[in-house]
């Protein structure tokens, strides 16, 4: 197991929208085996001992939900409830500034809110690879055959896939690389944390996770998602 003295926040960002799920509603309140997704998120982070503080940036038009009508199970997990942004970096950037000044904080980890299946071995392997050298995500080998187009599928290529990997969450990082890729962040798009860490000059670890640490996006996900949950039942992680 990892060092027991090692302290790690998670940034755990929940400010997203239905659209692609085709909901009205922040697709994290759909519900995986009778609880909301972002609450089987928490729950599974909470699982590792050193998890010491989850910070949730969320919506404006959602800020009462999780204060008031969740206020109960959100103080019972121990989250953090801050106001996020209109874009990913701008949630991450605010769950980073909670988490300024505490000393107790030897990593920083995002992951994302709608995420639920990670598991504890997960958890522990990435943590561990990210303290010894300061940045490390989780990630999975890609297996299918890729192909690029360049005129919108009228012809094709195909891609090595050998050095191919499909990132995923957590992306750990020690405190200080990752306030140093936020501070040079300005405005350019990046796709996840792990790349704005790489445009400073350090390397990212990759972990290789598991093929059923999905994101939930689609409707079509989360009855995948049921499916796994279901099939651990009862079954030691």
């Amino acid at each position: 197991m990892t060092d027991s003295s090692l302290g790690v926040a998670v940034v755990m960002p929940a400010a997203g929208s239905g659209r692609r799920f085709g909901s009205d509603r922040n697709k994290l309140f759909a519900l995986l085996d009778g609880k909301p997704i972002w609450e089987r998120s928490a729950e599974r982070l909470r699982e590792h001992q050193a998890v010491r503080r989850i910070v949730m940036p969320v919506s404006a038009d959602d800020l009462s939900y999780f204060r008031s009508e969740v206020a109960d199970v959100v103080a019972q997990l121990g989250i953090e409830i801050v106001l996020g942004g209109a874009e990913r970096t701008d949630s991450v950037g605010a769950g980073l500034k909670a988490c300024e000044g505490d000393d107790s904080i030897d990593l920083v980890a995002i992951h994302d809110a709608a995420r639920p299946l990670v598991t504890v071995d997960e958890l522990e392997r990435v943590f561990r690879k990210a303290s010894q050298c300061g940045a490390a995500i989780l990630a999975v080998p890609m297996t299918a055959t890729v192909k690029q187009s360049l005129d919108e599928g009228e012809s094709c290529s195909t891609i090595d896939r050998s050095t191919l990997w499909l990132a995923q969450t957590p992306q750990v990082f020690k405190p200080e690389v990752l306030r140093q890729a936020y501070a040079r962040h300005r405005g350019r798009p990046a796709t996840d944390d792990a790349e704005l860490v790489s445009r400073i000059g350090v390397d990212v670890a990759l972990v290789e996770g598991s093929s059923e640490n999905i994101k939930i996006t689609h409707p079509g996900d989360l009855t995948i998602a049921e499916a796994i949950f279901n099939s651990r039942k009862n079954v030691t992680r």
